[in-house]
């Protein structure tokens, strides 16, 4: 268990938007199903955030923006959409069978409204070349 001074200097991690999304997303990280994730180079571009790195720890919070684990970054690859591989999709822990359905899952995320109003674009779409930043990591405790 993790104290809650060291969860203060971690940065936060947030799974899709609050609420069943982002919860069931969360659960599949607590039940060890989800040990990748996929967002967009744009993304991280207008949040004026750093791509993560391996090694570093980051706090999951729930949709009520509880902190319920950190995660260790194992592994991130940026690559165009149209190379996502089927043993990340599937490391989603989405339940994700093929690439096609991990892609339309995504892009039903990415083409939503909620998404499309953060990106401040109401007609924001990916293609195969949107650069996609693809990464791995495992839970190293509970808060």
């Amino acid at each position: 268990m993790i104290s809650p001074e060291d969860l203060s200097t971690l940065p936060i991690d947030e799974y899709a938007f609050p609420g069943p999304l982002r919860d069931a997303l969360v659960g599949a990280i607590l039940d060890g199903r989800k040990t990748s994730t996929t967002s967009l180079v744009a993304d991280y571009d207008l949040s004026e955030e750093e791509l993560p790195v391996i090694g570093e720890r980051r706090v999951v919070v729930d949709s009520a923006e509880s902190p319920v684990c950190v995660t260790e970054v194992t592994g991130v690859r940026v690559v165009p959409l149209g190379e996502v591989d089927l043993a990340h999709a599937i490391d989603e822990g989405e339940g994700f069978e093929t690439v096609a359905d991990w892609r339309a899952g995504h892009e039903k995320f990415w083409h939503g409204a909620e998404f499309r109003e953060w990106m401040r674009d109401p007609e924001f779409t990916v293609t195969d070349a949107t650069e996609a930043v693809l990464v791995r990591f495992h839970v190293t405790d509970r808060a």
